[in-house]
């Protein structure tokens, strides 16, 4: 992923109001962050830890989207998959929910998938980032199409926050 300004993230939101987008705690570490290997940004918004906030580089430029996360249940404590990179948790794993967009979204309907909790599938993905044992299925794919994968499930999470 190419690097991302605070600008390019901040305009790319598509489910949240302007004034939003100008609020949401943008990460402070976007030069310190492994851009070569990342396929999306994703980060949780410090001050307030219900909020995730997700952008993926798209042929029409950045598309971000703006998450939250149910409060903690026993269910967390559970082994469970990440639905975009198909990693496995001991409560590492949150359900993520996106106010669609549009009119749908200001009707209050919304989409969801459970999602590494603190959203570095990529990492998880490439090995550079460990979730314990077991966290990584034997897999035939190579890591091209778990990345490929990877992307075409967020790619498809966003198509129906913004559809």
């Amino acid at each position: 992923m190419k690097p991302l300004t605070e600008k390019e993230i901040r305009t790319a939101f598509v489910n949240c109001t302007k004034g939003e987008a100008k609020r949401l705690s943008v990460p402070r570490d976007l030069a310190d962050r492994p851009w070569d290997d990342l396929d999306f940004l994703g980060w949780r918004d410090p001050q307030a830890p219900d909020r995730a906030y997700l952008v993926l580089a798209s042929d029409e430029g950045p598309v971000g989207i703006q998450l939250r996360s149910s409060g903690a249940g026993s269910w967390q404590t559970r082994r469970s998959m990440c639905s975009l990179c198909v990693t496995v948790h001991t409560g590492g794993v949150s359900l993520l929910v996106a106010s669609r967009s549009g009119k749908a979204g200001q009707q209050g309907n919304s989409v969801g998938a459970y999602m590494c909790s603190d959203l570095a599938c990529s990492l998880y993905v490439r090995g550079k980032k460990d979730a314990g044992v077991g966290s990584r299925l034997r897999e035939s794919l190579t890591l091209e199409q778990q990345i490929e994968r990877t992307v075409a499930n967020l790619a498809a999470f966003i198509a129906k926050v913004t559809a």
